[in-house]
């Protein structure tokens, strides 16, 4: 696969948080309006990944306040966020289910839970990240934002669809939707080794960012090639968007040294969003009947782009679909049914 020339800052984490500041402090025109308050999704069972803090949570909020069955997919220890999710959206319909997205074994696990209540997802929005400042392995021993933005995705998703947890449909209304949290930051990323696809590499803070952005690439890679093959044709069977909300003052940097977060959290906290604020792109792509009746959307803010060349190429996403198969049939051990 061929470099693409890098579009967002210097290719660092430094570059990356200007270039938000910049997207921010520059007003733009909205080229997709707010979802109206009154817009339900009633009766629909939405799941957030990392819903326990930043963009999920605030999400999982806004979809129960609109009638949603929430399932707060999150790392265990969270139990108190359900509450606090019932409290501000105040809707009773909400509950925690424990995932520990760099553990297979514990997405499988999740997985099953799900199959055997029978539960039907509706949105899923795909939410979970992090940014590691060096290299770290995941239980089964590949990078971890690998594992959790891409890997641990694409295990559930299949899942989903051979399990019936997922139900494609071309029914008004009735056609789920699967939302990618991604980042413009897959603009900035090295080319992909298929051959190579869930090597570990050793890295250190310097690179911490390549290795954020190769997997918001392959997220994006992965979300235009499941749009392909789940919507054959003309009819809209599954609704697949990605997006980027925006620089959010989040706790996706909760790995910062210790001696550092006096500093970079009031940082993050001044010039970025709160996550109240940059929930619209992700409750357009949940809510808005547009994006129930079209595939293959990618919104950064409100507005309309085209994810990267490299990241829509069809060649690109039939090869990062056989090479992740193969991962994917391997996590197949961990299954708990026979």
């Amino acid at each position: 696969m061929e470099k693409e020339p890098r579009l967002i800052g210097d290719g660092t984490a430094f570059g990356a948080l200007v270039a938000a500041i910049r997207d921010l402090r520059q007003p733009k025109h909205s080229e997709v309006s707010p979802v109206p308050d009154d817009v339900r999704i009633d009766g629909r069972t939405c799941l957030v990944t990392g819903a326990n803090s930043g963009l999920g949570k605030a999400a999982a909020v806004e979809l129960a306040r609109r009638g949603g069955n929430l399932i707060l997919a999150c790392r265990p220890g969270n139990g108190e966020i359900c509450e606090d999710v019932r409290k501000r959206s105040g809707s009773a319909t909400v509950e925690m289910m424990e995932v520990d997205l760099a553990d297979l074994g514990s997405v499988h696990r999740f997985c099953d839970l799900l199959d055997s209540r029978r539960t039907r997802i509706d949105i899923a929005l795909m939410n979970a990240g992090l940014m590691t400042p060096r290299a770290r392995k995941s239980a089964q021993g590949y990078e971890m934002m690998f594992a959790v933005h891409f890997l641990s995705s694409r295990v559930m998703i299949d899942r989903w669809m051979r399990d019936g947890v997922m139900c494609p449909s071309s029914r008004p209304g009735e056609t789920p939707r699967i939302v990618f949290v991604a980042s413009e930051a897959h603009r900035c990323s090295h080319a992909v080794d298929f051959d190579r696809l869930g090597a570990f590499t050793d890295y250190r803070r310097k690179e911490s960012f390549k290795y954020y952005g190769i997997s918001k690439l392959l997220l994006c890679m992965y979300a235009t090639e499941l749009s392909r093959r789940l919507n054959p044709g003309d009819r809209v069977r599954v609704a697949v968007h990605a997006m980027c909300p925006g620089g959010v003052a989040s706790n996706i940097a909760r790995d910062t040294p210790a001696l550092l977060r006096p500093l970079v959290n009031p940082l993050l906290q001044h010039f970025l969003q709160p996550p109240e604020e940059a929930v619209g792109p992700a409750i357009y792509l949940c809510c808005a009947e547009e994006s129930g009746n079209t595939t293959g959307m990618y919104l950064h803010l409100m507005q309309r782009k085209a994810v990267l060349a490299a990241a829509s190429e069809p060649k690109n996403g039939a090869g990062l679909w056989k090479a992740s198969e193969k991962l994917v049939a391997a996590s197949r051990k961990f299954l708990q049914t026979p």
